[in-house]
């Protein structure tokens, strides 16, 4: 973290500040509702202690659904220039990597004072967006609130009672809460129907999880997506787009995530030759959406290395700064003009900017930031984002090097995720372990399947090596 400019330890006078919160404010400077009866729930992984949003629906004639997402009010207890925000602003993100979480906030704050933890009263900033029965967003409203947790549950558990597969958790039994999420999957069903259709990308993101047993590293783990993660990004996704246009149409500048048109379109067109279709030289997300709703049904157990493939050429996303007299060039993956990060202000610096431009909005008053500091500001969330996911890919790397050290001369099916001047990297199939392919590369593009032999590892530095088998 320090070789890439991150601090991995809160300065004291942070510490100081947060020390001295005996508990949470209950005080905002601007009005709120009282929304403590209604029946909202968190669902998250089963580790997360940083509490961001909980949800709630109401069912409305003609097949509409009345959606809040009230979003942890994290400004209160990290204001402006204060020793926390100073720090919040050096990292701008939490740091999670297998062994040791690295918060974005201390704990004090983001675990308990500013987390929406179930059976205790939070202020929050509440984002209520009316879903129709094609999915579209109907109405939307942005404004704070107090509001009370009477659920905290987990995507596993909720993914199995969606799909049938079990009960729900005593976590899950309190009064409305076994309705509320029957609604809300149907609600986030529509809206992602809706976005595909108009050619939001569908990804199967394997993701590679450390398995610890007490200190002992243990092995690794694949998670799949589930429904109940679907249904959380459904409406974040929702939610973000709610605030982006708030704050454009109160005339407020915003920090906006974009996902720009693909540089590499000419190898997904490759790619999708492989499988005797034809995309257009033009890049269109929804002929790529399409494209990829078709391989999903025809082998939905490739699917997964497909979605990574196309992911690494489509881009990664950055944080441009928006205002009501500029367009942004918005979010090609996920189809939508309109988005903005603001639904994880504990551990997200972007969503905590996002946040104190929401709350001058309801206060009448004038942006918080000039454009100007936005614009370095969101540079900088851009920047600290990349060094954070690259801390977090070499200790994932290096948990994994030590599990596979003594297959050296092994041979394992792979993926080419990346090739580029700087190198070529790939992705074993079983396990799934990322590394760079250091001979044999040559003609290899982002796709392409190659049997590699593992030829060397560094634990110390992350490094998993492989050669063409």
């Amino acid at each position: 973290m320090r070789e890439r400019g991150l601090a991995p330890e809160f300065p004291p006078e942070a510490i100081a500040q947060a020390a001295a919160l005996a508990a949470a404010p209950v005080n905002p400077s601007e009005p709120v509702r009282d929304l403590r009866d209604l029946p909202w729930c968190s669902i998250d992984n089963d580790d997360s202690r940083d509490l961001d949003q909980l949800s709630v629906g109401e069912r409305l004639p003609d097949g509409r659904t009345r959606l809040l997402v009230a979003v942890a009010d994290v400004d209160v207890a990290a204001q402006k220039d204060s020793p926390i925000d100073q720090h919040a602003a050096v990292n701008t993100t939490s740091v999670y990597t297998p062994a040791r979480v690295f918060p974005m906030l201390p704990l004090r704050l983001s675990t308990d004072l500013t987390s929406l933890n179930a059976d205790v009263d939070r202020l929050a900033v509440v984002v209520e967006f009316t879903v129709g029965p094609d999915g579209a967003i109907e109405h939307d409203d942005v404004y704070g609130a107090r509001v009370r947790n009477q659920a905290h549950l987990v995507y596993d558990d909720i993914d199995a009672f969606l799909a049938g597969r079990a009960a729900l958790p005593a976590d899950g039994r309190a009064p409305g809460v076994r309705e509320q999420l029957t609604l809300q999957d149907e609600a986030a069903r529509l809206l992602s129907k809706h976005r595909h259709e108009l050619g939001a990308l569908d990804f199967d993101l394997a993701e590679t999880r450390v398995r610890f047993d007490g200190e002992q590293l243990e092995g690794l783990a694949l998670q799949l997506p589930n429904r109940a993660k679907a249904l959380i990004e459904n409406l974040m996704i929702a939610a973000n787009g709610v605030v982006a246009r708030f704050l454009d149409r109160n005339n407020s500048p915003s920090i906006r995530r974009v996902v720009e048109q693909p540089a590499r379109w000419d190898r997904i067109m490759a790619i999708a030759a492989t499988f005797g279709e034809t995309l257009s030289s033009t890049p269109d997300p929804l002929a790529l959406s399409q494209f990829l709703g078709r391989r999903k049904t025809a082998d939905p157990d490739d699917f997964p290395e497909l979605s990574h493939a196309v992911i690494r050429l489509v881009g990664a996303g950055q944080y441009l700064v928006d205002t009501p007299q500029t367009v942004a060039p918005g979010h090609f993956a996920l189809a939508v003009k309109d988005y903005a990060h603001s639904t994880a202000p504990n551990r997200r610096y972007s969503d905590l900017l996002t946040q104190r431009l929401l709350k001058a909005v309801l206060r009448g008053e004038p942006s918080p930031y000039s454009v100007d500091d936005l614009i370095a500001r969101a540079r900088r969330c851009t920047q600290r984002e990349d060094d954070a996911n690259r801390v977090e890919r070499q200790v994932r790397k290096a948990a994994a090097a030590m599990l596979v050290a003594d297959r050296i001369g092994q041979r394992f099916p792979a993926v080419v995720t990346g090739a580029s001047p700087k190198g070529t990297y790939v992705r074993t199939l079983a396990p799934h372990i990322e590394g760079r392919l250091v001979t044999g590369e040559v003609g290899l593009d982002v796709g392409d399947r190659v049997t590699v032999r593992l030829s060397s590892v560094n634990v110390d530095r992350g490094f998993i090596d492989f050669a063409v088998a």
